[in-house]
């Protein structure tokens, strides 16, 4: 409900975010990347959802931001989660739009991690929090 609320009180334009953003204050979020998105800088804009469709296109959007010049981070899934054992032994780090902005606000509204990931990440992409293995 937050994410359809946050949505409906934004304003929007047809302009491309590299016209209206310095190059170096954006940084393009993609499950590919190298780079851990460690905090949340309010200097930058981050860039959610390079993709419309919920199929997933391995490094479509980090070499898209790549082809952009763009700093590019990924959700720290792998650091404060562990995989844990389905039928289909199915493990993702790719997120819906409004996962991505779930875990984003949860995490600026706590500054945890663990608890941004839990708000945002089902137990369907095949991670939970270590302490929900036990």
């Amino acid at each position: 409900l937050l994410f359809l609320f946050c949505v409906s009180q934004m304003d929007t334009t047809q302009e491309s975010y590299l016209d209206l953003f310095p190059l170096d204050a954006i940084v393009y979020l993609t499950p590919d990347s190298e780079n851990v998105l460690e905090d949340i800088d309010p200097s930058k804009v981050y860039v959610l959802g390079g993709l419309v469709d919920e199929s997933i296109h391995k490094k479509l959007t980090l070499q898209r931001a790549q082809e952009q010049s763009l700093q590019t981070a990924r959700l720290p899934i792998r650091e404060y989660m562990v995989k844990t054992t389905n039928t289909k032994n199915y493990h993702s780090e790719t997120l819906a739009i409004n996962q991505v902005f779930d875990v984003l606000s949860t995490y600026y509204e706590t500054r945890s991690w663990p608890a941004a990931l839990k708000a945002g990440v089902s137990s369907g992409k095949g991670y939970v929090l270590p302490d929900a293995v036990k």
